[in-house]
């Protein structure tokens, strides 16, 4: 009779330990997908950041060419 109790404390702690188990499976679950997500967003954002950067190198090209532009109706006035 004393290894009863002993057998339900075991199998209580087996259920504890599988619930701690099932516990970390979704949340590993969940941290990867957020990380895919965050992963993704991070693509986006990099890509944005590309454009915007070519953008802005255009409008500095054209500012250049009307800087350049005035100067020179300048010089011939």
């Amino acid at each position: 009779m004393d290894k009863q109790p002993d057998k339900s404390g075991s199998h209580q702690a087996f259920e504890i330990l599988e619930e701690q188990i099932v516990s970390l499976i979704e949340t590993c679950a969940y941290l990867k997908e957020e990380n895919r997500l965050l992963r993704a967003q991070q693509e986006r954002l990099q890509e944005e950041r590309a454009a915007l950067m070519e953008k802005n190198q255009t409008a500095r090209s054209r500012v250049g060419a009307i800087i350049t532009r005035l100067k020179s109706l300048e010089a011939n006035t």
